[in-house]
């Protein structure tokens, strides 16, 4: 068999690039964290300034009163931006624990150890905003069957997510799950 001949500048040299590569990575993800940083502020505001309207319109201060299923409908939506903005902000810290800086200090239920940690935190909050979306047009719709179609395909596409969870965390190996 023939010596295998090594090129030591060009192993440092790829490794150079490599490296440069890294580094330019965390530049490129500082884009999306700032950008969905700003998304999840904006609909925060939104929502606070959407939530001042609503309680406004209750007590009648300026227009006319709302009906009680309005006001319900209005705070469910409001809450949907909310939880948007949570769902924003959860992506938002997650990229940058995961590319820039993995010594954030966070609490233990928003610590991610890799990106599937970050989907399924993800999707599990996404579930808590389809049932809530539901929750706002159950009020809202006057005829039975198209809150029979919403019904069934938000629960389909709850069932899908939840689906996804369970087999993203796996059955441990060995217990007769397979």
């Amino acid at each position: 068999m023939a010596d295998v001949k090594e090129y030591p500048q060009r192993k440092g040299r790829a490794s150079r690039m490599v490296r440069v590569a890294g580094a330019w990575t965390r530049v490129i993800v500082i884009i999306p964290v700032i950008g969905l940083l700003l998304a999840a502020v904006t609909l925060v505001v939104v929502g606070g300034i959407d939530t001042i309207k609503v309680v406004t319109g209750v007590l009648g201060v300026g227009t006319e009163p709302l009906s009680l299923k309005e006001v319900l409908v209005a705070f469910i939506e409001i809450a949907d931006l909310f939880l948007l903005s949570i769902v924003l902000y959860i992506i938002s810290l997650g990229l940058y624990e995961l590319f820039i800086d993995a010594s954030l200090p966070l609490p233990a239920w928003l610590q991610f150890n890799d990106l599937d940690d970050l989907k399924n935190r993800l999707v599990s909050v996404v579930i808590v905003v389809l049932a809530v979306l539901f929750l706002g047009k159950a009020i809202e719709i006057k005829e039975y069957l198209d809150l029979l179609y919403i019904g069934g395909s938000t629960g389909f596409v709850i069932l899908a997510l939840a689906i996804y969870l369970r087999g993203s965390h796996g059955a441990p190996e060995g217990d007769g799950h397979e």
